[in-house]
């Protein structure tokens, strides 16, 4: 199969774009708004509307501003050092889930400050929205034509153009490269996006002690990212960290599941997650 070589600009006018990786945050986070609706309802007077749009801003904030930072920090930080402006220009491209759930649970923990909330508590109401973002995310990816897959002979494989992985092939003849690469993100967003979004989904549905659902997003997000990683190239200007398989996601994805587990076990001495009542 070729790569369905899209424009990631959807329209323009004039010096305005309109891009599909910008599109798919909104979508993302308009998604999330509407399924915190409905979960808000599971918790009779614990969660007001208000609530529900508040958390929202706080997250979204938290995400765009920690993933743009953990990017830089984590994948290009000497590009910053060489040229610091490189942080804030967005539209080139580069965030990282890593350095956006950090900045989330930032966001999160002034969101819990400001309505007397558990962190814990704000966490396990928002882990199964999360994987919904994600998956947008990850359709922008390969919308973008960004993180193609390794090499591969198998009937999954996509023959991607020279411009998307110049910096993997720079032997790259002609218009399309002469070999199949797994389409990785669209694997990504499968795994963490609708696979993830279904089990935390049904999880859920019914009571947990506090910490139970945040550990398992935790745990399944870490286990489906280091998974994953097998089929994604890693990134040219890093390449493996370890062992000539150990890429940065999978460096980045360890803690993440070490602190799910951690947090499930915490989770065996609490009792059922009561909110506290919604305050506006």
């Amino acid at each position: 199969m070729h790569y369905p070589d899209i424009d990631p600009i959807i329209f323009s006018l004039g010096p305005l774009a309109v891009r599909w990786y910008g599109l798919s945050y909104l979508a993302g986070f308009a998604v999330v708004w509407w399924l915190g609706r409905l979960r808000a309802k599971t918790h009779p007077g614990a969660w007001s509307q208000e609530n529900i749009s508040d958390l929202v801003f706080y997250g979204a904030i938290g995400a765009v501003l920690g993933g743009r930072v953990g990017y830089v920090l984590f994948y290009n930080f000497d590009v910053f050092l060489g040229d610091p402006l490189y942080l804030v220009r967005m539209w080139e491209g580069g965030m990282s889930f890593h350095g956006g759930l950090l900045g989330v649970v930032v966001g999160i923990w002034l969101f819990a400050r400001k309505t007397s909330r558990r962190l814990i508590d704000v966490m396990d109401f928002l882990a199964p929205l999360t994987p919904v973002g994600l998956g947008f995310g990850r359709l922008a990816n390969f919308i973008n034509g960004e993180l193609p897959g390794r090499v591969t002979d198998s009937g999954f494989g996509m023959i991607y153009p020279c411009d998307a992985v110049a910096a993997l092939n720079p032997m790259c003849i002609g218009q399309w490269e002469q070999v199949a690469r797994h389409p990785s993100p669209l694997y990504q967003a499968f795994s963490e996006g609708l696979l993830l979004f279904v089990v935390l989904w049904l999880v859920s549905a019914k009571p947990k002690p506090a910490g139970f659902v945040a550990g398992m997003f935790l745990t399944l997000y870490g286990s489906f990212r280091f998974s994953t990683e097998f089929f994604r190239s890693p990134d040219a200007h890093i390449g493996f960290i370890a062992f000539e398989w150990l890429t940065m996601g999978q460096l980045l994805s360890l803690p993440m599941l070490i602190a799910g587990i951690v947090l499930l076990l915490w989770s065996r001495g609490q009792s059922l997650a009561k909110a506290p009542a919604a305050n506006t």
